[in-house]
């Protein structure tokens, strides 16, 4: 009995895995598509619109914009938001819970609602599709998911190794520095992989604060599906596909998943 329901638990966890990648099975055959159209499976293979996502002023220089925002925004999520953990984590003030509740809200408001706000915000501070303001609102975004991981990672941190460093004599900015940022790193770098990918792929709140002359790789791929049905697209998503993967076997190459958010 305890066989038949261990293999009938691994059947369905086989058939979410399935269902789960059932799409990019079927976006990877439709990049290598020979055909000026979407259709599966495709009459014809080709690498003509691998080629062609290189040609592509608009998807290209979306991509630039994307890279340097992202770069931006998560070396701006760590600082805010490692700050904000270890003075929730190691302090004693009142509030502390509703200060972190605070601070990881946006992850309970579903997306339209967050980037309707940040639109009526921006709207009257002048901040609608400039690079600042793009900047404030993935920081809204991503700052949330590195207080969570930091806190979770300082949590499990034994603090009698800076007790020790302390009472050695060594003062608190090089406590943090010489001891506890290092035993963070894999939970740094989880935050920084994550925050880079969050940016990254964001869509529904940047539909709200770009404009024309600043729009993100996200924002471009939904404008250009909104009018064209090639499989230009399917490239592009591989591509995407792939990058993240990198970034998922980095963290477990490097620090592995469970050590880099605190398990």
């Amino acid at each position: 009995m305890v066989g038949t329901s261990r293999y009938g638990a691994g059947a369905v966890v086989v058939a979410l895995y399935l269902f789960l990648l059932a799409p990019i099975a079927i976006v990877l055959p439709l990049s290598f598509s020979g055909d000026s159209y979407l259709s599966f499976p495709p009459a014809s293979w080709s690498l003509r619109w691998y080629v062609a996502l290189l040609s592509h002023d608009g998807l290209t220089g979306a991509f630039k914009v994307s890279v340097a925002l992202a770069s931006v925004v998560t070396a701006l999520a760590l600082l805010c938001g490692t700050t904000a953990a270890y003075a929730l984590a190691r302090g004693t003030f009142r509030g502390r819970d509703a200060l972190l509740a605070l601070f990881t809200a946006p992850l309970l408001l579903p997306s339209v609602i967050l980037g309707l706000a940040l639109l009526l915000t921006f709207s009257s501070w002048g901040l609608l599709g400039t690079y600042p303001g793009v900047v404030l609102a993935h920081l809204v975004l991503c700052t949330p998911y590195v207080v969570r991981i930091m806190t979770t990672a300082l949590a499990t941190l034994p603090p009698g190794v800076e007790d020790a460093a302390a009472t050695l004599g060594a003062a608190p900015g090089v406590v943090f520095r010489r001891v506890t940022l290092p035993l963070l790193l894999p939970a740094v770098t989880a935050s920084a992989v994550l925050s880079f990918l969050i940016s990254f792929d964001e869509v529904v709140v940047s539909l709200f604060v770009t404009g024309p002359r600043l729009v993100t790789l996200p924002v471009e791929i939904f404008n250009y599906v909104d009018t064209r049905t090639d499989p230009l697209i399917a490239a592009v998503s591989v591509v995407l596909v792939a990058g993240t993967l990198a970034g998922v076997v980095l963290i477990e190459r490097a620090v592995g998943l469970r050590r880099a958010v605190g398990g």
